[in-house]
């Protein structure tokens, strides 16, 4: 791609930007949120048109018009924001559009062969029949990326592909992409986590607000140079946890249990104290997530307030009690993407706000401001639809909306997927100045690096159970995967 320029409403996305990427190798497209890595992605498959600059492939110049344009040249991209068909099978859904056929009719028995063939090769264990809207969000994940590889595609796109996915899952995804690295296809991978740019990229291009700023090795490049060349400065201190003395026991969860997904689940968190939940995806951390803030019915159990009991039947519950949860899939269930930054902000203090049938305007204005300039949201105006924001900022106005609850205990479900180090740099501080006033935080996190340099206190989940807790400065990343792996363990 070459000179690159693409603008909306007089702001320039893109300014001459170019990329060059080589058969065959892992590409890493860096930036933060707002950089411009997905306007340029939406160039080359075909979304956008740009302003100026050119496109070629393979030697040849090309013009992309249509996503159906960029499929034919070979260009497929494994889009972070999932878009499968829910109501449709896993096999119409990877085949869609060109199903094999006999005559006029879809050939089932044929698409049932291939598909299963297909999945085999992904070691994807559900049938050519299951409905995908049955299927967890790694399981969507990985049929995005085996959709995509079933192309046959010369170039691959992949936009965040491991955000959702288990360790075995990524262990299988790393194969696939080693596969087609053997065989020439070149992949530009966009990921915000440093450990697999590292690990599994061979070039990286760096994006920062539309400019191109470089191309590099990965081998030449080590993480602080790489942030600086995103962000435009060091970030000396990425967890800027701070010593917090921990006070009175805020909430307890005493023997929770809910089906088969957790039992026995008993711990504590303390005024100013961050408590890490980490463990292996389907360990049970977001389900008990859930159980406490009244998403999911308990099977038994106490949870506790101040040292007394509540009742949580509904999430309306939990709110009234004190308690916040910020979903791991924030477009899912934290935000009304149609709906304005302001509404979005004050939607779980509305009962509050409220003068009869009608809502204070006044207040929630007022609301509004104050916390997008106290946590600095990048927008605008508070009327801006809230899914025009990048991700970073998007995750700040769902903090806002529980912020503004006053939360006895916040609980934070993957606060920082999907986002970028400076974006997450942010988080982190605002939860270390929220754990200085006092505020109780649990956080459920898949990465170690977060787990380690965030909290004051671990749990360690394994199959529905929390198997240890540790505490202490040299508490490393083996320890909790050996915990999280092989059993109980405590330090």
């Amino acid at each position: 791609m070459n000179g690159i320029t693409k603008s909306f409403f007089g702001v320039k996305a893109l300014d001459s930007v170019s990329l060059e990427v080589r058969r065959g190798e892992v590409h890493a497209l860096m930036g933060e949120n707002g950089a411009g890595k997905s306007t340029l992605m939406k160039i080359l498959t075909g979304l956008v048109k740009p302003d100026a600059g050119s496109i070629e492939l393979f030697g040849e110049k090309v013009a992309i018009d249509s996503p159906q344009d960029a499929l034919r040249q070979g260009i497929a991209m494994i889009h972070q924001e999932l878009n499968p068909i829910p109501d449709m099978t896993v096999a119409e859904n990877i085949y869609l559009g060109r199903e094999p056929a006999r005559g006029i009719f879809v050939n089932r028995k044929q698409l049932r062969k291939q598909t299963r063939e297909l999945l085999a090769e992904f070691d994807f264990r559900a049938e050519p029949d299951t409905r995908v809207g049955t299927l967890s969000v790694a399981q969507k994940q990985m049929l995005e990326i085996i959709k995509a590889v079933s192309w046959q595609a010369r170039l691959i796109i992949m936009d965040e592909p491991t955000s959702a996915l288990s360790d075995g899952e990524v262990k299988t995804l790393f194969q696939t992409i080693a596969r087609l690295k053997a065989t020439g296809v070149p992949i530009i991978y966009i990921s915000h986590r440093m450990e697999e740019i590292f690990s599994m990229t061979d070039r990286a291009t760096v994006l920062r607000d539309g400019q191109y700023v470089g191309t590099a090795d990965i081998a030449a490049l080590d993480e602080g140079t790489l942030i600086a060349m995103m962000v435009g400065r060091p970030l000396e201190a990425i967890y800027p946890k701070e010593r917090v003395d921990p006070g009175d026991v805020v909430f307890e969860a005493v023997g929770l249990r809910r089906g088969s997904a957790f039992r026995d689940v008993s711990f504590h968190v303390r005024r100013g104290e961050i408590v890490g939940v980490a463990g292996l995806m389907g360990a049970g951390r977001s389900e008990v997530a859930q159980a406490i803030f009244g998403v999911d019915r308990l099977d038994g159990g106490e949870i506790r307030i101040d040292g007394r009991t509540i009742s949580v039947k509904h999430p309306a519950d939990a709110i009234r009690h004190g308690i916040a949860l910020v979903s791991e899939d924030r477009k899912e269930t934290g935000l009304v993407l149609c709906r304005p930054i302001r509404e979005n902000m004050t939607l779980a203090k509305l009962p509050l706000d409220r003068r009869g049938a009608f809502v204070s305007g006044k207040s929630e204005t007022g609301d509004v401001r104050r916390l997008t300039e106290q946590i600095r949201i990048k927008m605008r105006d508070m009327n801006q639809p809230v899914q025009s924001l990048s991700g970073g900022n998007q995750q700040k106005v769902v903090l806002a909306k529980w912020l503004l609850t006053n939360p006895r205990l916040l609980i934070l479900d993957e606060p920082t997927r999907g986002i970028d180090v400076g974006a997450k740099a942010e988080i982190y501080k605002m939860m270390s100045e929220l754990a200085k006033e006092g505020m109780a935080i649990l956080m459920i996190s898949s990465e170690l690096p977060e787990i380690l340099g965030m909290s004051d206190r671990v749990l360690v989940m394994a199959q529905g159970r929390i198997q240890g807790e540790f505490k202490g400065p040299h508490l490393t990343q083996e320890q909790i995967l050996a915990c999280a792996i092989g059993g109980a363990h405590s330090a």
